[in-house]
């Protein structure tokens, strides 16, 4: 397939169905615009986000997730510098547990339509995921550093020393929490110790999956190395990337997007995530030179 078909076809099904974040995000990359503002309505007074910026979870309330997914987007338009910032400090200031970390849901997402996995039992249990990423991406930023010795901060970034240095991921979704932590804490030398470790895992059986034809809930090549600067691309051979590159090219749909490998809570979920997906696919073959 041509190149120009792949980021035309996507084009025509982003303007046909995705939400307008997601709309957004296309014409930043693609098309010189700016995405950042299309953030705010997704904002809460706590500073946090909700409102189903996280597509499983359709509740308005500030969750950690969709505070990450916010700070996601925030980093992808260079963003940091923006008054956004503010009250995701205020947020997460107010969501870090005595002991450190944040949760991983709250049980507001009870209250309203959500994905299986996102049910909350109780409040208060700290969970590496979203606490990785979140206090990743803030150590990684510039523009914003003066909360970096503030007590919450500090009480986030010792739970991450625990968790990195007592166990190993359980999944994709803890690995790259820990690749979001360990790349940006100051100390590099402690956090090459976990890292040794996090190699060790990502190219064993439970870590990054090589076949591209590997059905089911998996996680595989361009999920861990999206970008050739990717933490993990340096433990993926060049053959894989491409034998992976071309699979993702093969499986876009008709319409122009990608399918979920994932359920969906919803119709109006699958839309979304499928809207954010194809962003994220359209990202990593322009990073890997296969979009003109």
């Amino acid at each position: 397939m041509k190149k120009r078909d792949v980021l035309e076809r996507a084009s025509t099904f982003i303007y046909s169905h995705a939400r307008l974040l997601d709309r957004k995000r296309f014409a930043y990359h693609f098309e010189g615009g700016s995405a950042e503002e299309v953030l705010r309505p997704y904002q809460n007074g706590d500073g946090g986000f909700g409102h189903a910026l996280e597509p499983d979870m359709r509740g308005p309330h500030s969750q950690p997730v969709a505070t990450e997914t916010a700070l996601l987007v925030i980093r992808e338009v260079g963003g940091f510098g923006s008054d956004l910032l503010d009250g995701v400090i205020r947020y997460l200031r107010s969501l870090t547990l005595p002991g450190g970390g944040l949760p991983r849901a709250t049980t507001e997402v009870n209250r309203y339509p959500h994905a299986p996995w996102w049910t909350t039992e109780q409040d208060g249990g700290p969970s590496i995921n979203p606490t990785g990423s979140i206090i990743g991406m803030l150590l990684g930023q510039q523009e914003r550093t003066d909360f970096f010795r503030e007590d919450w901060f500090q009480n986030n970034v010792a739970y991450l020393w625990g968790c990195v240095e007592q166990g190993l991921p359980e999944d994709y979704h803890d690995a790259v929490q820990w690749i979001s932590f360990l790349q940006h804490v100051p100390d590099q030398e402690r956090a090459a110790k976990a890292l040794s470790r996090l190699d060790a895992w990502l190219t064993g059986p439970n870590g990054i999956e090589r076949d591209p034809l590997a059905e089911g809930y998996v996680h595989k090549v361009l999920d861990y190395a999206p970008t050739p600067e990717s933490y993990a691309a340096k433990l993926i051979s060049e053959q894989d990337i491409e034998k992976h590159l071309n699979w993702l090219i093969s499986t876009q749909q008709e319409d122009g997007g990608w399918a979920l490998t994932f359920p969906a809570v919803s119709p109006a979920g699958e839309q979304e995530w499928r809207g954010w997906l194809t962003i994220e696919n359209l990202k990593t073959l322009k990073a890997y030179g296969r979009l003109s």
